[in-house]
């Protein structure tokens, strides 16, 4: 599988307080890195490192560029038992990009029906943009059920690299949602939820999961900057 991404869309700033680059820093890294967008993606009000909600209502005040890289305004939004989104409405219609994730403490655990009911709200929520690191075995669902649901609502399912990492034993559902992503044929994006400047852009262990796959590159958000524009132009976001 041959090419280079172009853009990350998943990346915490400062302002979630267990990460430590600034929106500055994430641009010039993306840059470095040869992307043309990065996503500034911070915690929900639900997380316990959350920014203020002003946060979020503010970052229209950020320029569109930075480094010559499109800087996405955006949240990692949890969800909800019930697949609410910890954000409202007319927030997250404010926001370009608006990744939709369980997180412990936050969303009930080890309920499969529970989860499996949340992800199907979330596929029907018009607002959200992106799945988030999905493959946790506490928020396990029924994904031949679900996946197909996030491909009916637009939805881009991420290959997170950090879950290579830090969420190890996602990597085997981590594998099979991709599997259903191919057979569904619904859309993925690889981001690294980078919590560090140096994290953002390196997706090779996605990459390298796609590769093995033989998964369509047509089917991979940042595959190619057409690709990027056209999901973002289903959202009326200019890149």
């Amino acid at each position: 599988m041959e090419f280079q991404p172009v853009a990350d869309l998943h990346c915490h700033t400062v302002a979630s307080t267990h990460a430590y680059s600034t929106v500055g820093e994430l641009a010039q890294a993306a840059a470095s890195q040869g992307l043309s967008a990065v996503a500034c993606t911070d915690h929900g009000p639900a997380a316990q490192d959350a920014p203020h909600i002003w946060h979020f209502t503010n970052l229209h005040v950020l320029p569109s560029h930075l480094s010559g890289v499109r800087v996405l305004k955006g949240i990692e939004a949890n969800v909800l038992e019930g697949g609410r989104l910890d954000i409202d409405d007319e927030l997250a219609g404010q926001l370009e990009v608006v990744v939709a994730s369980m997180h412990g403490g936050i969303m009930p655990e080890g309920d499969e029906e529970r989860t499996t009911a949340a992800w199907l709200a979330i596929a029907e929520n018009p607002h959200v943009d992106i799945i988030g690191h999905s493959g946790q075995p506490r928020f396990a669902f029924d994904y031949e059920r679900v996946i197909p649901a996030f491909g009916r609502g637009g939805k881009a399912v991420e290959i997170n690299e950090a879950s290579f990492t830090v969420r190890s034993a996602s990597i085997p559902r981590c594998r099979r949602i991709a599997e259903l992503c191919k057979k569904y044929r619904v859309r993925v994006v690889l981001n690294s939820d980078s919590h560090c400047a140096a994290q953002v852009g390196r997706l090779s262990q996605g990459m390298r999961l796609l590769e093995e796959l033989d998964f369509p590159q047509e089917l991979i958000v940042n595959s190619a900057p057409d690709r990027l524009a056209a999901f973002f132009r289903e959202r009326a976001i200019e890149l």
